[in-house]
Parts: C-alpha cells; structure tokens; sequence
C-alpha cells in the first residue's frame, strides 16, 4: 500500500492497481514484450527459479520510485524503447494519480524473437 499525504487528508492506493495501471500503459509500448520475472542472482550465476516482483514501487521524499523488469522484441533499439517507457510510464502515473514520480528504472531481462 502507497500511503501520501496532502492538505486534504492521507491518500493509499493498492501496489496492484500501480501493477495494472503499469502494465496497460506497456502494453501499447512498442516492442516491449512484457514483463520480465526477476531471478535472484549472486556473483554472476542464477541460485533461483523462483520469481520475484516484475514491478517494484516505493516511495522516496514523498514521490514513487518504480523499477520495471520487462522482456523486448528482438531487433529493437533498446535505448529508444527505455527511454519511451520511462516517459509514459511517468506521464501516466502522475495523470492518474496525482503522485509524482522521481525515478523509473527500466531492467532488460531479456529479448523475445517474434
């Protein structure tokens, strides 16, 4: 839960609606394949096939902070795709919500050959 304050009152919103606010406005971003599950790593080997989170969202100075763990089409600037989803993703959560956004971190796990 995602607890903010403002003059009116104390404003939470559900970590799950974030997940499915993020995931609709990626689904339009072109080629982005989805998300990516995060496999728990230590000195370069992979220790677990559990996955983690694909989204993390914590708050930092009153503003969220978002990591996303995606999958891209193979053959896709990989830059040009981060560089848009940071833009939208920020765009459509601050639209939303109210909430400004200070940071959305974009990890490529991996690439997916259409």
């Amino acid at each position: 839960m995602i607890k903010m304050e403002n003059h009116l009152g104390t404003i939470e919103i559900s970590e799950q609606f974030f997940i499915s606010l993020i995931g609709d406005a990626l689904s339009d971003s072109f080629g982005v394949a989805g998300l990516a599950p995060v496999r728990s790593r230590k000195k370069g080997r992979l220790l677990s096939t559990q996955p983690q989170k694909s989204v993390v969202i914590r708050g930092k100075n009153g503003k969220l902070v978002i990591d996303l763990h995606i999958q891209v089409t193979y053959g896709i600037n990989i830059s040009a795709i981060v560089t848009s989803i940071v833009h939208k993703i920020t765009y459509t959560v601050e639209d939303v919500t109210g909430i400004g956004v200070a940071a959305v971190n974009v990890y490529v796990e991996g690439m997916q050959v259409s």
